[in-house]
């Protein structure tokens, strides 16, 4: 659970995505990998995400042996055991599911709830995160994490939704100190997704993962 914590945090950026199409999904989890990335977030966003899932663990376990793969969206106990059967490594939660949290432990694998309030990151804390995902980032922005940071010592922040790939974006989530970046659309673009335009992706993931290592000062 914390080595998943650690690899998030030493990446810097998590990337999330889905496509209905699983050779997308492939093709795009391949780009990312190629481009450096070792955890990603696969969302549980249409009725194709369980089968594309067990796709893309066949191709992490064959071609991409160092390859975390999480869920995310994942809202219901059934659907967290569902993509735990399909070997998920971690999972991702929109909000606090109580049930969702304990079939996760159960398992002793890391849950990461979307939190959006201090009283939220409470009950996140009491149920067991050790990282809890910001949602949505863009709402509450870096100034909500410097504010109440200090009052959860024992928790990693991640903030998703609206991030930038920009220097100016990336500077101020790391500074208020988060430990990573969540970047869906913004890095994984519509375009990208139409075209198919895995180079670009590629290029785009590594610039990313530059900007992220730059204000961190590595």
């Amino acid at each position: 659970m914390n080595a998943i914590i650690t690899k998030i945090a030493e990446q810097g950026v998590l990337p999330l995505y889905f496509h209905p199409d699983a050779t997308v999904s492939v093709e795009v989890l391949k780009a990312l990998y190629a481009a450096g990335i070792r955890a990603v977030e696969y969302t549980n966003r249409g009725e194709e995400a369980l089968e594309n899932f067990k796709l893309l663990k066949d191709t992490r376990d064959q071609e991409l042996p160092e390859m975390l793969l999480g869920i995310g969206t994942i809202k219901r106990k059934k659907e967290a055991k569902a993509f735990i059967k399909a070997g998920a490594d971690f999972i991702i939660a929109p909000g606090i599911i109580e049930e969702v949290a304990e079939a996760v432990h159960k398992e002793e694998m890391l849950w990461i709830p979307g939190c959006m309030t201090p009283s939220e990151i409470i009950r996140a804390e009491e149920a067991g995160a050790k990282m809890v995902k910001l949602f949505p980032g863009n709402l509450l922005g870096p100034g909500f994490v410097s504010a109440i940071k200090e009052l959860f010592p024992g928790i990693s922040f991640m903030p998703t939704g609206g991030v930038e790939v920009s220097k100016e974006n990336l500077a101020g989530w790391f500074k208020s100190g988060v430990v990573a970046v969540g970047m869906g659309s913004k890095l994984i673009t519509k375009e990208i997704l139409e075209k198919k335009d895995y180079a670009t992706l590629v290029s785009k993931t590594q610039e990313a993962i530059a900007l992220v290592n730059e204000v961190r000062g590595k």
